[in-house]
């Protein structure tokens, strides 16, 4: 199944611009083999849960990445702005990598006119509307001020651009930024990327967190105000960066981990296995998972919400110091293909969970973002 939501506004200020002539970059790594193709092939199995190593997607990076700014209004009292990769720019990282093979299919269903190919491209290059409406809720709940009470595992399902990581990314690095002294004294945060395709982790996820993390620290660091000066929305990448955002991360006692595939039993024993040692589960911490637009049609929303389920469940077996919820961006119907928002709640309330409503949106496209808990 292939389609178009056709709802004004999903893709956020969509990326129509073209490359000029001069933005092909000087120098691209081959993906490895595990993410060398950006989707499967139709009619196959869905993919396999899959996880990807920091250092082999750094190594994927091109010599330099443009970007746009999205300004993110928290309902009048402040704003938040989030780097993303133009897809322009995607799309010519693509190109220079062609094998000659595979990637004409892979730009057409990633990058052209279908929002979703059902098991074959979920809609990760695009930035959604309820993506937005999760930042906002975050910012309301005050989850960026969790990790002073306590370490956070931080899990975003379907993340695609990672807007709501990407937002508590960058309210963490402001906290750390004001002085907490020694990262002994800092609670870590982990933060678990997962998107059904790997090349959307390689080629829009992890080039996103570089650049909040460059746009960030760049009056502290002359290097990146070197890689951020030559040309206006654009970053030039190097080794010495990469080694930089590293250390910052080492430093900063923030954790990122990618996985992609389908979701399934082995998807949420991959998520656990893949969490870092340094993550103390025996003192107080919390739990959060969160996803955007995952519920779109009726086998994604049985899918995501039985892995939902899941985590919470194994959270509050495994973990009982921790407390665990998951927040849930979608729009309240998705005309033509059958997923809703009630539906969601329905379901999961019938498998045990207690359910709440955070935020409504009822001009425009219906949407609403709900929070989900066991007892």
């Amino acid at each position: 199944m292939s389609f178009s939501f056709s709802f004004s506004g999903d893709d956020i200020e969509a990326e129509t611009a073209s490359p000029p002539h001069n933005s092909l970059p000087t120098a691209v790594a081959s993906p490895p083999s595990s993410a060398a193709s950006a989707f499967p092939v139709q009619g196959k199995p869905q993919l396999p849960p899959v996880h990807h190593d920091l250092n082999e997607l750094l190594a994927t990076l091109p010599s330099k990445i443009a970007y746009s700014i999205l300004d993110v209004d928290l309902d009048g009292s402040s704003t938040v702005q989030i780097p993303r990769r133009e897809l322009w720019d995607v799309r010519v990282q693509l190109m220079a990598e062609d094998d000659g093979h595979s990637q004409g299919e892979e730009i057409e269903s990633g990058l052209g006119s279908h929002d979703v190919k059902t098991g074959i491209y979920e809609g990760g290059f695009k930035s959604w509307e309820s993506s937005v409406d999760l930042v906002k809720v975050l910012a309301a709940e005050n989850v960026p001020r969790s990790t002073s009470k306590g370490p956070v595992r931080f899990i975003e399902l379907g993340c695609g651009t990672a807007l709501p990581s990407l937002a508590l990314f960058q309210w963490t690095a402001e906290d750390r930024a004001q002085g907490q002294a020694g990262s002994s004294q800092l609670n870590t945060l982990s933060l678990t990327l997962a998107d059904y395709n790997p090349s959307v982790l390689r080629l829009v996820t992890l080039p996103n967190f570089l650049l909040a993390w460059a746009l960030h620290q760049q009056s502290h660091d002359a290097a990146l105000q070197d890689a951020l000066s030559s040309i206006e929305g654009e970053l030039e990448i190097n080794e010495q960066i990469v080694e930089s955002f590293k250390a910052y991360l080492l430093a900063s006692k923030i954790e990122l981990n990618f996985v992609s595939g389908g979701w399934c039993p082995e998807f949420v024993n991959l998520i656990y296995s893949s969490f870092p040692t340094t993550v103390d589960s025996a003192i107080p911490g919390h739990t959060l998972i969160i996803g955007a637009e995952t519920i779109y049609s009726p086998f994604a929303l049985s899918s995501f919400t039985t892995t939902l389920l899941d985590i919470l469940q194994r959270e509050r077996d495994s973990h009982p110091m921790w407390r665990a919820v998951a927040i849930v961006a979608a729009k309240r119907l998705y005309f033509g293909v059958g997923g809703s928002l009630d539906d969601f709640v329905a379901k999961i309330r019938d498998l045990g969970a207690a359910v709440g409503m955070l935020r409504e949106e009822t001009e425009g496209v219906r949407r609403g973002v709900v929070q989900c808990s066991l007892s």
